[in-house]
Order: C-alpha cells, then sequence, then structure tokens
C-alpha cells in the first residue's frame, strides 16, 4: 500500500475519532532507566515544534516527579478533572517550555478516563508507572502508542525483554516502540536494538519499532540542577539534537486504531493472557546475545 494511501487513512481515523490528540505511555522495566527525563524531553521538544503537549505524571507530585523536576505546583490531578472539580487548564502547571504538567495516579480516577477527552491538546503524553507485578495501568494501556526506556547494559536489555513479554501475555500487547537512553555508541545501541526487535517478532508476535535513542550527554545533570530540561537549558547538545529529532519522528508516527477505555482493561483478567508461555533455549541466548552487543 502507498505511502498516500497511508496518509489518506490515517487522515481519516483522526476525522471520525472523537479527539485530536496523541496519547503516548512512556515507561521502563526496571529503575534509574531516565523514562521521566525521556518524557519531560519529549514534551519539551514537541512544544518547541509547537504543538500544546499534556505530560500527566503517574509518580505523584513527589521526590523525582515530573513536577519536583521542573519545580511546577500544579493545582489539581486527572482525578479532579475526571470529577470535574477542575478543568484541565485549571488544573494543570505550565512551564517555561509550555508543557502542562498534571499528576494522575493510578487507581485515583475511574480506569474509565480517557484523557484525550479531557484535553483540547495536540499531544498528551504518561510518565506510566508500572504496577508491583509489572502491569500498566488502564491510562497506559489506552495509549496509542507504548515506548519503552531502557539502556544498552546487558541487564536493562534483558529485563526488558522480560518485561515485554510479561505486556504481551497479560495485556495482549502486540506493538510498541523502544527507547535506548545514555547511548555512548550509536552503532552498537542500533544494533542490539534490531536484534531485540527480531526476537520480540520471533517469539512473541510483538511489533517493536525503533523509536531511537539519546546519547550520554553530561549536560543532562546540569540541566536537571537548573530545574529543566536538556532541551530547555541546553538546546545544542547531544541529547538535545536527540531528543528534538524523535520528536520530529513522533509527529509522523501512523495515528493506529485508538483503544476504548472499555477495552483497555479486558486482556489483563483473561486467564488464557495470564499463562506466559516459558522461554525456550534459542530465545534465552537470542536475548543474552542481544545484551551482549
Amino acid at each position: 500500500m502507498s505511502k498516500r494511501v497511508l496518509d489518506q487513512a490515517d487522515g481519516l481515523r483522526r476525522l471520525l475519532a472523537q479527539s485530536s490528540a496523541r496519547l503516548i505511555a512512556i515507561a521502563s522495566m526496571g529503575r534509574r532507566t531516565g523514562t521521566t527525563t525521556v518524557a519531560m524531553n519529549l514534551g519539551a521538544a514537541l512544544a518547541h515544534m509547537g504543538k500544546d503537549v499534556l505530560l500527566l505524571d503517574e509518580h505523584g507530585i513527589g521526590e523525582n516527579s515530573v513536577a519536583a523536576e521542573w519545580v511546577v505546583e500544579p493545582l489539581g490531578t486527572l482525578a479532579d478533572v475526571a470529577a470535574r472539580r477542575l478543568t484541565c487548564e485549571g488544573a494543570v502547571a505550565r512551564t517555561p517550555s509550555g508543557v502542562g504538567v498534571l499528576p494522575a495516579l493510578p487507581g485515583a480516577q475511574p480506569g474509565h478516563t480517557d484523557p484525550r477527552l479531557l484535553w483540547r491538546g495536540d499531544v498528551i503524553l504518561v510518565d506510566a508507572a508500572l504496577d508491583s507485578d509489572g502491569n500498566l495501568s488502564p491510562l497506559a494501556r489506552m495509549a496509542d502508542e507504548l515506548v519503552i526506556v531502557l539502556q544498552p547494559q546487558p541487564a536493562s536489555i534483558t529485563a526488558t525483554y522480560s518485561g515485554i513479554k510479561r505486556l504481551h501475555y497479560a495485556h495482549a500487547v502486540r506493538q510498541l516502540r523502544l527507547l535506548i537512553n545514555h547511548v555512548a555508541e550509536p552503532e552498537a545501541a542500533r544494533q542490539g536494538m534490531a536484534n531485540l526487535v527480531d526476537t520480540g517478532s520471533r517469539y512473541l508476535a510483538v511489533s517493536m519499532q525503533p523509536a531511537g535513542w539519546v546519547r550520554t550527554d553530561p549536560h543532562m545533570p546540569a540541566a536537571r540542577r537548573l530545574g529543566q530540561s536538556v532541551v530547555e537549558a541546553f538546546p545544542t547538545s547531544p541529547a538535545a539534537v536527540d531528543f528534538r529529532v524523535i520528536a520530529a519522528a513522533v509527529t509522523q508516527w501512523p495515528w493506529r486504531p485508538a483503544v476504548r477505555p472499555q477495552d483497555a482493561g479486558t486482556a489483563l483478567w483473561r486467564p488464557e493472557a495470564l499463562m506466559q508461555e516459558p522461554a525456550n533455549e534459542e530465545e534465552d541466548d537470542r536475548v543474552y546475545r542481544t545484551g551482549n552487543v
């Protein structure tokens, strides 16, 4: 099918949808992968492109939350907006970059809450928090896109594959995107991502698409000390350039049929979905070799 036909189909889906906002969940399978930093910088890069961006933080407002990192104080939460105690614009805190920040603790709002019907902007990012079993929240499950952040180290790659396998069987996840953070050697990261994509396709029938990578950059901690994203504080730094490249690609991602709130939780409770197939030796070996590229 030609790109023109695909673009026309994407446009038709947007016209028929109740909202034109794209909902993107950003998650990781381990700690210290930089998921919150990725969400902040991607939001800032999209805002710099003229997009109206809302960043929903499932980690709340405590230490290391988006609000704390950006030093802003939202006047409410997604639960307040869902209950109509506040409007979305009245609840969010606007950062200097223009990104709106709103806490969205899992379970605080009804599971059928669809932020695309509450926000009239262009992009909604979710800094997603996995539960104790490694599962996605209802909010993250209804996202148009799921982006998994990982690092190029073997332990992170192995944990990411195991987590994707768990999400596949728990939520019937069939497509997602991979973003590699803190990359020292882009070519090695490219090869590792290609191997992980091939392994997921071969053994899980999960479509993994590269979302890009972000280089290791000494400007990152400096930006954090300033209470800013690196895109704002050091726009010409290597990481800032990478985030802008990823943001430009996001605007070109094909639109997929939206997940309805009532469908977001159905796969989780299917008994057959919870029965994970055991890994075979070849699968384990491919993941191990991917992690040691």
